[in-house]
C-alpha cells in the first residue's frame, strides 16, 4: 500500500459513492501492508462516504491490509477460506538529527494507540487485547479471522456474499441464506 495507490483507490471510493449512495462499494483486500498514512487515506475515504463498503479478504490481508478488511461494515466483512490476515503493531525506519528520530517515534507511538482503539471497536476486543496481540506479528487462519472479529463471514464463493461480490450474481442479499445456497 503506497501513496499512489491509495490515491487512486480514494477516487474510486468516491467516484462510486458519487454514481451511487446507496450501492454497496467492494473492496477486495489482498495486501502485504505498506503505508499507514496511504492506509488512513482509505479509511478515512470509507468511512467518509455514506455507502457501505463489503471488504473481503483474498489471499493476504496482512498490516494495514488487515485493518482495511477489518474496516468494512459490520456484517459485510469476508474472508475466503484459504486467505490470511497478519495483525501487528506499525513500524517504521527513522534517519536524521536525535530530535526527528524522538518526534518520529512519538508519531508512531500514537498511530499504534490510534490504530489499536479504531481495531478494539472494530473487533469488540478490549484495547489492551489489541495492544497485546500486536506486540509481535501474530497470523491468523480465515477461522482464526472469524473468531478473533476481524470479519464476518468466510465465503467460498461471490455469489454467497451480499450482492454476489459485486457481480450481481447473488443467492440472495441475506449472507447467512446466500451461503447456504
Amino acid at each position: 500500500m503506497r501513496d499512489d495507490n491509495a490515491n487512486e483507490i480514494c477516487a474510486k471510493i468516491l467516484l462510486l459513492a458519487a454514481e451511487d449512495s446507496k450501492r454497496d462499494i467492494y473492496l477486495y483486500i489482498n495486501s502485504p501492508g505498506g503505508s499507514i498514512t496511504a492506509g488512513m487515506a482509505i479509511y478515512d475515504t470509507m468511512k467518509f462516504v455514506p455507502n457501505d463498503i463489503v471488504t473481503v479478504g483474498i489471499g493476504m490481508a496482512a498490516s494495514m491490509g488487515q485493518f482495511l478488511l477489518s474496516s468494512g461494515t459490520k456484517g459485510k466483512r469476508y474472508i475466503t477460506p484459504n486467505a490470511r490476515v497478519l495483525l501487528h503493531q506499525p513500524s517504521g525506519g527513522f534517519g536524521g538529527t536525535s530530535a526527528d528520530i524522538q518526534t518520529q517515534a512519538f508519531v508512531i507511538l500514537d498511530m499504534k494507540k490510534r490504530m489499536a482503539e479504531l481495531t478494539a471497536e472494530q473487533t469488540g476486543k478490549s484495547v489492551e487485547q489489541v495492544l497485546i496481540d500486536n506486540d509481535r506479528d501474530n497470523w491468523f487462519d480465515a477461522k482464526g479471522a472469524l473468531e478473533y472479529g476481524f470479519v464476518d463471514h468466510i465465503r467460498e464463493f461471490a455469489s454467497t456474499v451480499v450482492g454476489g461480490g459485486g457481480t450481481d450474481e447473488t443467492v440472495s442479499d441475506d449472507p447467512d441464506i446466500a451461503a447456504k445456497n
